[in-house]
């Protein structure tokens, strides 16, 4: 075997060795697409908005894999709908690859209701925004506070926070409308428990004040009122008896106690 390379000359050797590299480069080249798959491209097709069954037929029939990398929540999009894809729409990559989908919840994730009262309107669009809700209708009062929130409502219901409740979900507001320019009546609210005289109140477009008890209270709903102010009445220069009034929006704060009081009920009537 080596005399068939000794006995040659050393030109012939140099040059058969030399001739030997170049086809043994030319080979690898030639084999290098083969062995990478690298002249087997294809386009990334678009699957946003397909559910997520339909966009893998479509992805794999293309030669590509497919995985779900992360998902979100869109209450305006399909349930299961792919919301993002990577590697970009037309992107030209090998067949084969892996195209990471990004697809929608199908249950909306649940959050807690935060507290908005006393929020100015910005403020809880702000709140509301960051914890994915939305404000829906907004309705007003008369109320000192203006444009600061009275009440947030769910599904037409006062929600309390805390609540859990859907991602997306739409949250009414009742703001206050400053105080209002006529006048009313101070209500009669003695002798009333507390639920009713804040239903009446509330009627009024009046807003609840201080609540003051005069005793240990364990049921402050059924306590009755046994003070207010403003008063009913009050009493001019010369004596006479004067109905009190009150503009909508303005407060009334009550004292409540365990014993009804003794209510004379002439002297509770408004005076001609």
């Amino acid at each position: 075997m080596f005399k068939f390379i000794t006995h040659k000359p050393l030109w012939a050797n140099v040059l058969a060795a030399f001739i030997m590299m170049i086809l043994l480069v030319l080979g690898f080249f030639a084999m290098l697409d083969w062995i990478t798959d690298h002249a087997n491209y294809e386009r990334v097709p678009t699957v946003m908005g397909q559910n997520i069954d339909a966009a893998k037929i479509i992805l794999q029939s293309k030669g590509f894999k497919v995985e779900v990398a992360d998902s979100v929540y869109d209450n305006s999009i399909g349930a299961l709908s792919v919301v993002r894809q990577s590697p970009d729409v037309d992107a030209l990559v090998k067949s084969g690859r892996t195209i990471f989908l990004t697809i929608n919840r199908a249950a909306a994730p649940q959050v807690e209701m935060p507290n908005l009262v006393g929020f100015s309107i910005r403020s809880a669009q702000m709140y509301l925004a960051n914890l994915g809700l939305r404000i829906g209708d907004t309705s007003y009062r008369p109320d000192i506070a203006r444009n600061a929130v009275l009440q947030q409502l769910f599904n037409h219901e006062i929600i309390k926070p805390g609540t859990k409740i859907p991602s997306g979900s739409s949250i009414a507001l009742v703001l206050g409308s400053g105080v209002g320019t006529g006048e009313i009546f101070v209500p009669d609210l003695i002798g009333l428990t507390f639920a009713q005289a804040k239903n009446q109140i509330v009627l009024m477009n009046l807003n609840v004040g201080s609540i003051v008890l005069t005793a240990p209270i364990t049921d402050s709903a059924n306590a009755f009122v046994v003070k207010q102010s403003p008063e009913l009445f009050s009493k001019s220069e010369d004596g006479q008896r004067i109905n009190n009034k009150i503009k909508p929006g303005q407060v009334i704060d009550i004292y409540l106690s365990n014993i009804a009081p003794i209510k004379d009920s002439i002297s509770s009537k408004p005076n001609n």
